[in-house]
Formats: C-alpha cells, structure tokens, sequence
C-alpha cells in the first residue's frame, strides 16, 4: 500500500500574551505549511506540473499570436481591417467573460473540496481548449468561415484562462516552503522554451518560404499546424493528470458551498472585508495587473517596432522571437532562485526598474543593434517578473482560498489589458512617429511599479499560503 505524502507540521505556539485573531490564523496556516520532510521530492511533480505549461504554449504562440489569428484576418477575413476588427471584438468578448466568472469559478472550485481534484477539473477544461484548436482546422480561406475560427478561439481562450485558474492554484499542492519561487519559475521557463520548440518545427516544416513539407491550397499549411498544435497540448497535459502531489489539499472552502448567484454575493462581501483586512493583498492585485499589461505589451508590440523602428526583416524579427522567449526562460528559472532567497517583491520591483530604464534608453536609440541589446534586455526581466507575480500571490493566498483569488488574479489583469495598448496608440498618436509608443508600454510599467512600492514584502522561505490573512 503507498505511503501517504508527508503531512507539513508546524512551529510551537509561542507563550505570553493572547494572540489576536490575525496571529492565531497566521498560527493556523503555518501549522498547514511548514517545512517538509527531508523525504519530500518534489522533482517528478514539478516536470508533470512544467509540462501543462510547455503544451500550453501551443494555444498561446501557435493559436493566438503568431499562426492562427494572422491566418483569420490575412486569408480569412474579406479584408485585413475588418478580420482586425472582428478579432478584437472576439476577444474582448471572450475577455470580458473571464473577468466576470473566473472569481467565482476559482470560489466555487475552492469550495469542491479535494475529494473532486483540480485534476480533474483542469483536464476537462483542457480538453475544451484542444477540442476547439483541432476544430480550427476546419476553417476554409473564406469569409463565411470567419465566425466559426472567431467562435474556436472565443470558446477556447476562455476555457483556457479557466484552466490557468486551476493551474496556479496547484502551487500550493507542489512546492515546499522556500522553493515557490523556484516552482514558479520552472513553470514559466517550460512555457517559453514549449512555444519555441513547437513554432521553429512547424515553421520549418510547414510555414516557411520554402518549407520541408509543402501542401497544396491556401491555408492547408495553417489547418494542419492547428491539429498539431492540439495534439501537442493533449499529450503535454497527461503527465499533470496523472501525477502525485507532495502535498496535500488545503481544507476545502465550506463557506462558497452556495449556488452560482450567492457566490457573486459571497464575492463582493469577501471583497470589502479584503478592503478592510488585507488592504495588501487587494493593492497587488491591482499592481500587478498594472505591469501585467506592461509585460504583456513588450511581446506584443515587440516584433513591430523591431520592423517598424529599428528596422528589423521580417526574417529577423522571427530569429529575435526565438531569441527572446529562451532569454526570458532563463530569466525566469534564475528570477525564481533569487525569489527563494530574497523574497518575490524584491525581484519584481529590480525586474521593473530595468525595464523601465532599458525602454527610455531605447525611446531614443535606433538600428538593429540597439534593438537586439536593448530588446534582449528586455527580455531578459519579463520572465522573472511573471513568475515572481505567481509565486507571491501563492504565499498571500489563504489556504482553502487558491482558486478564488487566482480567478481574482485572472480578472484583474483582463479588467486593465487596455492600458498598455491605448497608451501605445496614443502616444504615437500624439507624437506622430511609431517610437513613442516605447513610451506609453514604459508609463505603464512604471506606474505598476509605483503601485508595488507600498506593498508589504513576503520572504522567500514562506511556503505557499504562510504569509496569509484571514479575509
């Protein structure tokens, strides 16, 4: 009969004066989260949890950034503006759906308790988003099928942004007190290195100029790299499904045991008492959104101001795409050692100070050159600041807690996604030339950056959910 996982045993109360109620949960959720065992390995967990990542990419870098969305308003659409459109309109669609349910969904998959798994739920919300790539193959280079390639990735990003909410929340299950950060990171490297690995074969196979297997019609290239793209992440998730945490669950969420409607109810009360207990919490949740978008915004406008400004070929920009994404998986990995060992807000905040300071050298440079030392600085400080965001706000998650406040985190993010673009536009708008929009992604991650400062520190030997409040 297997050994069941060692349990996480806690420090002795400390004698004198009563605690007050903060002190005994903060009591309580170190009884749950300390240190474990010396016995405790947590290496072949942490490779089946990296590879939901790795397959993941296969919906972010094939399906909604570089293959598919460039085939619906290029060879799809009646004309690139209104596919443009009609993208972004789904989108937002899509957007505005997790904002309103991701919370709730996390709430109400706190109060499912272990004896249903995220596991579980993690799989079927994964199966959702491989059904819908596969079926982007069926999307003909022809207007009438618009809608059905829009329907695809609506109904898929969305049920992959309900995964992500699963997702995180295994962290609390996985990683030791002092290795979160570590945890963190391996993830998120395993995301960058995935998406790379999976564009250069089906680009070199299917998509380039010249490509090792060329296929007849317009479009054919694309609809087979779809089904690829679902086969990968369908094998890339079995490991996740099947492995053994170290850990195990928090207790479940008894309160959010209530129907779809009181959950909402149950959303708002806890996010006033949140207001008025843990102030800190709610203020990373807002920061965080902040530079999210920031980040988000290097990649997404990246590889056009490397063509547009700095006068990169589109050959170029796809070579720097490679070399961005393994820069920022080491990033990541070397972001989540420090985040052990000096806490995650320490890392963030010299992660956004670099990047600030590298787009205002860069507002004012021009030539490839500058583009590659200043673009693959960039680079280099996202990864860790995207893995040290997920890693503090698994050790401020109170236990029982994990998918409300990672739905939270979800819906925060989308609730800001059009800062950064706005200020892109606007100030090129304003200045009359594409460079200025450095400027408008760097006002964005400076002012994350502002919003950080305030934010109570956690230390990096905090195992997840240790430096919790009751809310």
């Amino acid at each position: 009969m297997p050994r069941a996982p060692p349990a996480r045993t806690g420090r002795p109360p400390v004698r004198g004066r009563a605690p007050g109620r903060r002190a005994r949960y903060r009591s309580r959720v170190s009884s749950s989260t300390a240190s474990p065992t010396p016995t405790t390995r947590i290496g072949r967990p942490l490779a089946a949890w990296a590879a939901w990542d790795w397959g993941s990419a296969a919906f972010n870098h094939v399906v909604t950034t570089f293959v598919f969305t460039v085939y619906l308003t290029g060879s799809v659409a009646a004309d690139e503006a209104s596919g443009s459109s009609a993208l972004a309109t789904a989108i937002s669609v899509s957007g505005v759906l997790v904002a309103l349910v991701a919370p709730v969904y996390g709430q109400r998959s706190d109060a499912a308790g272990a004896e249903v798994g995220r596991q579980r739920r993690l799989g079927w919300l994964t199966a959702v988003v491989i059904l819908c790539t596969a079926l982007m193959a069926f999307v003909a280079p022809a207007p009438s099928y618009l809608w059905w390639g829009l329907l695809m990735l609506g109904i898929g990003t969305f049920a992959y942004e309900l995964a992500q909410v699963e997702y995180n929340a295994m962290i609390y299950r996985l990683a030791p007190p002092g290795r979160t950060g570590r945890v963190s990171g391996i993830g998120w490297a395993a995301g960058y290195v995935g998406g790379i690995v999976l564009l250069l074969l089906c680009f070199v196979l299917f998509l380039a100029d010249t490509p090792v297997i060329a296929f007849e019609g317009e479009g054919t290239a694309v609809r087979v790299v779809v089904l690829i793209a679902a086969v990968w992440f369908a094998v890339s998730t079995i490991p996740v499904l099947r492995m053994r945490f170290p850990f195990p669950p928090p207790p479940g969420d008894t309160e959010a045991a209530v129907g779809w409607l009181a959950s909402y109810k149950l959303l708002v009360r806890r996010l006033v008492r949140l207001y008025h207990e843990d102030r800190h919490l709610l203020g990373f949740l807002v920061s965080s959104a902040i530079y999210r978008d920031g980040l988000t915004a290097v990649f997404t406008f990246g590889g056009v101001l490397a063509a547009g400004t700095f006068g990169l070929t589109p050959g170029d920009v796809i070579v720097f795409a490679i070399v961005a994404n393994v820069v920022s998986a080491l990033g990541a990995v070397l972001g989540g050692w420090l985040d052990d060992r000096v806490g995650p807000k320490i890392v963030i905040i010299v992660c956004l100070a670099a990047l600030v300071v590298t787009a205002g050298g860069m507002l004012f440079a021009s030539g490839p050159t500058a583009f590659w030392i200043g673009g693959t600085f960039l680079s280099l400080f996202v990864g860790p600041a995207q893995a040290c965001s997920r890693s503090y706000l698994a050790r401020i998650v109170p236990p029982g807690r994990e998918g409300e406040l990672f739905g939270l985190y979800a819906t925060t993010g989308r609730a800001v996604s059009f800062l950064a673009p706005a200020l892109f536009a606007l100030f090129i708008a304003l200045f009359g030339a594409q460079r200025w929009g450095i400027l408008g992604i760097g006002l964005v991650l400076l002012l994350g950056l502002a919003t950080l400062i305030p934010i109570r520190a956690v230390p990096g030997a905090a195992a997840a959910g240790q430096a919790a409040v009751r809310v």
